[in-house]
């Protein structure tokens, strides 16, 4: 299965690369957006390369106005994977990244805060072991064998 799946990783890595950048991903929107329009006015000779932006843009939009629609059959194939790539990609990417955004815990620690809880609780752990050597005492998870009972 790894093996049939290798071919594709270039493309989950640029998806995953345009997911995490608002910047990149509103780029790679707006140029979906021209280069489909360029292609339907290619396809459909009579659209205006004006006409033919706003087509993309209210076909990615899945609007759909119905006052432009595509004539030849290689008009009708972009506008199905433009509508496909928004519905299932684009529009997805965006609203996961605004998500995650608002999902960040601002109460979560950071990792320097991490890595000092870490070390005091080695220093107490340590405070700690040696307080209950002190007193005799065997903590729970010690590998050493209980102590006798004191005459207290």
């Amino acid at each position: 299965m790894k093996v049939l799946l290798k071919p594709f990783l270039p493309a989950y890595r640029g998806i995953v690369w345009l997911a995490n950048s608002p910047g990149t991903l509103i780029l790679a929107y707006a140029m979906l957006i021209v280069v489909c329009g360029v292609l339907y006015h290619f396809f459909e000779k009579e659209e205006s390369i004006g006409d033919a932006i706003w087509w993309a843009i209210v076909t990615a939009s899945t609007v759909g106005y119905g006052d432009i629609s595509p004539e030849t059959w290689q008009a009708r194939v972009l506008a199905g994977l433009l509508i496909s790539i928004m519905v299932l990609l684009v529009i997805p990417l965006i609203t996961a990244h605004f998500a995650s955004k608002l999902i960040v815990d601002s109460d979560a620690f950071h990792h320097e805060e991490q890595e000092e809880l870490k070390a005091n609780l080695r220093h107490v752990r340590a405070l700690l072991e040696a307080l209950a050597e002190r007193e005799g005492i065997t903590l729970p998870d010690s590998a050493a064998p209980p102590a006798a009972p004191s005459d207290r």
